[in-house]
């Protein structure tokens, strides 16, 4: 019996048995290395949580990001589309930025509000604010949002306390603009944000979300864009000092400690059978800031970079019932997430060009992925480099590589920033299953099995750059000190009185 008959097959059982949609939480950690989690090997992290979610889920060994920034990263996540189509470029966006996500683009809250699904977004948002708030999540599809929209480090934080009693934020952070706001729905609650009690908001808002639409039988779609563990590390009292790993680890310990509340109550509603919950990170680790900056295990440098630790995370999912317990070495992206929860709703999926394709063959029968291919963009796309990278089946092959300030402190020579810009020609090969660490070039020459892959490569990533239509630059469009969000938007003199 082949795997889509499997998959046709398991889906109508689901179906018959199940008397509402499925419903779905997307988890999405910030900075968060290969690396980092118990259940990928850390010696000191703990997270019985998501080691729990591993043990009794699916965990991925080959999942991508599209991007090694945030920002573009978050926009694929949602769409299922490449940053470039979408604009999400180049770099991130800021509080003051013009642009953000285009609101023709279809996020997954949008293809699944057609279904009667309640939606709802906590955390870090990232996709732009923009004038009178006309990016924010509730613009893009979602009922509720309780969370920073961009960056937690996007404003002074040198005065503000990270860790209890009063520890403050290591480091000064972005200044000479507002402190960050923490945002319910279109309005501003906290100016600047109570980092010690701010996860705590975060796991009631979502917990209350999803006791809400089980008491109306509404199935639902959380989004939680956690802050951890992105620099400056911060944990309330239930974490704080907890970890064996410092202050990252106590970050790390707090987004577990959240998971386990929202898995607590999906059990307590009886949701937790009907319920796919998906983790990953959108970027690989800040090694410039060292023990406070996550690990990529044995994956090549870290965020900034399109090396494997720069865009290969920790991936799990987990459906008690559905998804059987192991291990997947296929390949699969962010970008699969949107046709992947479109299918098992049954929703009908967006009318542009998406990169995504639907994993439910991994998910339910741990079969073959529908992805041949990953393509590397990096954190500056341009239609004068195009891809970076291009990985098709087990081999990548590099056509630029470049460090990044973001990767510093390594002492791998190729991931800093001083790693400038290099091009390859014949383009830098590897065996990514023999080799994930990238650290052993295949050889051409004597090879004519190698170089016929390399060939493959080359005319798959003409045809994609050729099919590429790069939308325009979001970020380009540049910032305005008077967009960013401030609670007394009147007030003089901006930022520094911009409290409340």
């Amino acid at each position: 019996m082949n795997f889509r008959l499997l998959t046709f097959l398991n889906l109508l059982l689901f179906s018959t048995c199940s008397s509402s949609p499925p419903n779905f939480v997307l988890l999405f950690a910030d900075d968060l290395g290969f690396g980092d989690l118990g259940c990928f090997g850390h010696p000191s992290s703990l997270t019985p949580n998501l080691d729990r979610l591993a043990a009794a889920g699916l965990r991925f060994t080959d999942f991508y990001c599209t991007s090694p920034v945030c920002s573009p990263s978050r926009a694929s996540l949602l769409t299922g589309r490449y940053q470039t189509r979408s604009g999400v470029y180049p770099g991130v966006l800021y509080p003051g930025s013009r642009g953000g996500l285009p609101l023709n683009e279809t996020t997954i809250a949008e293809v699944l509000k057609p279904l009667g699904y309640a939606t709802a977004a906590v955390g870090k948002w990232h996709l732009g604010f923009g004038a009178n708030g006309m990016f924010l999540p509730t613009k893009q599809g979602f009922d509720q949002y309780l969370g920073i929209p961009y960056s937690h480090d996007m404003g002074p934080c040198w005065n503000l306390t990270c860790f209890p009693p009063d520890v403050k934020c290591f480091g000064m952070c972005d200044v000479g603009t507002v402190t960050v706001p923490l945002m319910h729905n279109e309005v501003i609650k906290q100016q600047p944000v109570n980092f010690l009690d701010l996860e705590r908001a975060y796991s009631d808002f979502a917990t209350n979300f999803i006791t809400t639409s089980a008491k109306k039988k509404q199935p639902f779609f959380l989004y939680y864009p956690s802050h951890h563990t992105h620099y400056p590390q911060y944990a309330g009292p239930g974490a704080a000092g907890r970890s064996l790993r410092g202050p990252f680890g106590d970050a790390l310990l707090e987004l577990d400690n959240t998971i386990g509340n929202l898995l607590a109550t999906l059990e307590e509603t009886g949701m937790i059978n009907n319920t796919l919950v998906f983790f990953t990170s959108d970027n690989g680790p800040e090694l410039m800031r060292m023990s406070r900056g996550g690990n990529s295990g044995p994956l090549k440098c870290g965020k900034g970079t399109t090396y494997e630790g720069g865009m290969r995370e920790p991936a799990i999912a987990y459906w008690p019932g559905t998804i059987r317990p192991g291990v997947t070495h296929e390949m699969a992206s962010t970008l699969d997430i949107l046709p992947t929860i479109a299918g098992l709703a049954g929703a009908t999926l967006p009318q542009v060009m998406l990169d995504g394709v639907d994993m439910t063959d991994i998910l339910i029968n741990q079969g073959k992925s529908k992805r041949e291919t990953m393509m590397f963009y990096p954190t500056d796309p341009s239609e004068k480099y195009g891809l970076f990278a291009l990985r098709l089946g087990k081999y990548k092959a590099h056509f630029y590589t470049r460090g990044a300030t973001h990767s510093g402190s390594t002492p791998d020579q190729d991931c800093p920033a001083f790693a400038v810009l290099k091009a390859h020609d014949p383009p830098v090969m590897y065996d990514l299953e023999a080799d994930p660490s990238e650290n052993y070039p295949l050889y051409l020459e004597g090879r004519p099995d190698i170089q016929a892959v390399l060939e493959q490569i080359k005319n798959i990533k003409e045809k994609f750059e050729a099919s590429m239509v790069f939308g325009e630059s979001q970020i380009s469009k540049g910032t305005d000190p008077n967009l960013a969000p401030c609670c007394n938007p009147q007030c003089s003199p901006r930022p520094s009185c911009c409290h409340c």
